[in-house]
């Protein structure tokens, strides 16, 4: 098992920044990626950003050139640092990772932009 507790959430003015974490507990060396999903009110749930070994990062188009991903493997907690925010950021942030058997969510931590 992998519990994955997400912070950093708020409210910020748009062209804002928020850093999101995520740390890991549990059976961490079975995690192999980690990344982090959106979800905004009456849309599906999508990929913001991803942190695989061996494969690197991967962002989607809404948000590529504006967030940074990374991870601290020694302190099992992964980073979303949002800059530029839009109020279309707007959406409660998934921290999620990929085990060797399966997956694992987070709670989720609401984001709010204001234009």
């Amino acid at each position: 098992q992998v519990q994955l507790v997400e912070s950093g959430g708020g409210l910020v003015q748009a062209g804002g920044s928020l850093r999101l974490s995520c740390a890991a507990s549990g059976s961490t060396i079975s995690i192999k990626g980690m990344g982090w999903y959106r979800q905004a009110p009456g849309k599906q749930r999508e990929l913001v950003a991803q942190i695989r070994p061996g494969l690197g990062t991967n962002y989607a188009d809404s948000v590529r050139g504006r967030f940074t991903i990374s991870r601290d493997n020694a302190k099992n907690t992964v980073y979303l640092q949002m800059n530029s925010l839009k109020p279309e950021d707007t959406a409660v942030y998934y921290c999620h990772a990929s085990l060797d058997w399966g997956s694992s969510w987070g709670q989720g931590t609401q984001v709010t932009v204001s234009s």
